[in-house]
């Protein structure tokens, strides 16, 4: 039977798929789009019952997600989960359940035109205060993401400890303040960037440093400015360095038809020869057997797995596991990109947050 599958697109994610082909597997991609995209059409789908096989995921979207999909913690094979990174295999479960397994663990680092920037910044305000052209992501998760590690870099919070929201802070003023001083020297449409539009920015020359997450890797080693981009630790906030994480996933609705089929297709993609094939691409894949056999190619690339994997050790911070913080993500975001194109003040943005959260929270209960 053929398989439906929803993926996540884009130059990070994209190597991965030639899997399908040489395993022989019988796939029909129904949904191929950038993670928000295929987050509202995967929805729209499973909410009228439609059928899909298996989806691409993330542990942050799989909380709101759980209801359509099936738990897995009976389907997947203990030894398979077993070589993947016990942190990732956890950060797919919710409410003692796991709806999602790990393709890849993410976290961003800092790449620097070294011909350009002579002092890398190593804290957030030492880029504040320098000249240094920087890029981010200009909307949706990105953007909210960024704010989220620019809050709790200050050792402040989005939420109470009651996972009431709190995001009309100080510490969210200071974020968004910040981020509007480095979108004023930024080029103009920053504010329409997704993750690939930043890295086609550093690449392009466009800024002098960027954040990046693992799998930009293969666009810059193939670079013709690769001589002259090196990789940094992330810029510490005032208090401390956090790079905000995550994982990509795989996960099996109940509107499958073939779940056999399904379950075969997950093992595949999580199995070493898969996760190695999706580490050649520069992502820090789950399975461990496959991640400690990646050979560096020059320097470069050692140093960014040693900074990415000191990023993970060190500085990892996840979302909340709420079901309702992709829609308070949502809902957020819009907020600062108003900010980023001065329609509003930092603080009347950090109030819409906090309101918009309050009314996404409310408009969910039951």
């Amino acid at each position: 039977m053929t398989l439906r599958v929803a993926l996540v697109a884009g130059p990070m994610y994209d190597h991965l798929y030639s899997v399908f082909d040489a395993a022989g597997v019988d796939v029909n991609v129904v949904v191929h789009e950038d993670h928000p995209t295929l987050n509202r059409r995967v929805a729209e789908m499973l909410s009228s019952g439609e059928r899909l096989d298996l989806i691409s995921t993330h542990a942050k979207y799989a909380p709101s997600q759980s209801p359509w999909l099936r738990p897995l913690d009976e389907l997947v094979d203990p030894s398979a989960l077993a070589a993947l990174a016990p942190r990732a295999v956890d950060l797919g479960r919710f409410d003692g359940r796991l709806w999602c397994v790990p393709r890849n663990i993410d976290v961003r680092v800092l790449w620097i035109h070294a011909d350009r920037v002579e002092s890398p910044p190593d804290t957030w305000a030492d880029l504040d205060t320098s000249d240094t052209v920087f890029g981010f992501p200009g909307r949706e998760s990105g953007l909210f993401g960024t704010f989220f590690e620019l809050v709790a870099g200050s050792a402040g919070s989005l939420f109470d400890a009651d996972h009431r929201p709190a995001m009309n802070t100080p510490e969210a003023v200071h974020a968004i303040s910040l981020l509007v001083r480095l979108g004023e020297r930024a080029p103009a449409d920053l504010p329409s960037w997704h993750y690939d539009a930043v890295d086609r920015a550093l690449l392009d020359g466009r800024v002098d440093a960027a954040a990046a997450w693992p799998g930009a890797w293969g666009a810059i080693s193939r670079s013709e400015l690769a001589d002259r981009l090196t990789p940094h630790l992330y810029p510490a906030g005032r208090e401390r360095r956090v790079s905000y994480s995550g994982c990509h996933g795989w996960a099996i609705p109940r509107t499958a038809v073939d779940v056999d089929g399904a379950l075969a297709l997950l093992h595949l993609l999580i199995g070493h020869d898969a996760q190695a094939l999706d580490a050649s691409g520069g992502t820090i894949c789950a399975h461990q057997g496959a991640l400690a056999a990646v050979v560096p190619v020059d320097d470069a690339d050692r140093a960014r797995l040693e900074i990415t994997r000191q990023t993970i050790a060190e500085a990892m911070i996840t979302y909340p596991p709420l079901p309702e913080f992709p829609a308070i993500e949502d809902a957020g975001w819009s907020a600062i990109h108003d900010a980023l194109e001065h329609r509003i003040s930092p603080a009347e943005s950090a109030a819409r947050i906090q309101s918009a959260a309050e009314t996404v929270l409310t408009d969910l209960e039951p």
